[in-house]
């Protein structure tokens, strides 16, 4: 009896300049070597003349190191929901800024102004 194939399917994503990205070392991943993945900018896209593929230069925002010849299928992009999602579910009825966590609570001490740590009292 033969097993039905699947393949895979791969939705193609485009990415801009300034983009940022998770991409992956695939062959650090493959060779089970710490350090394969990275969180970068993207800095341009190119075609390569011989495979035609599109590919794209980053810089790897932990050391500012460029990254040429990325392949796209070893990229995630990191949308800036998922980056502000404490922000925007801060519990902002609570009096513990406890609660929250640090990026949320220092967006509201930017957008309120404030030097200390508490919240403003209810009126």
């Amino acid at each position: 009896m033969t097993q039905p194939q699947t393949q895979a399917t791969h939705e193609t994503t485009s990415y801009i300049k300034g983009d940022l990205v998770l991409f992956r070392d695939v062959e650090r991943f493959w060779l089970g070597l710490p350090g394969h993945t990275f969180v970068g900018r993207v800095v341009r896209s190119w075609t390569n003349v011989h495979s035609g593929k599109l590919l794209y230069d980053l810089v790897e925002l932990s050391g500012n190191r460029a990254r040429a010849g990325i392949d796209p299928d070893y990229m995630r992009p990191l949308p800036a929901a998922d980056a502000m999602h404490d922000i925007d579910t801060a519990p902002l009825s609570e009096q513990d800024t406890g609660a929250m966590t640090p990026a949320a609570v220092a967006w509201l001490r930017q957008h309120l102004g404030q030097d200390s740590s508490a919240l403003p009292a209810r009126r």
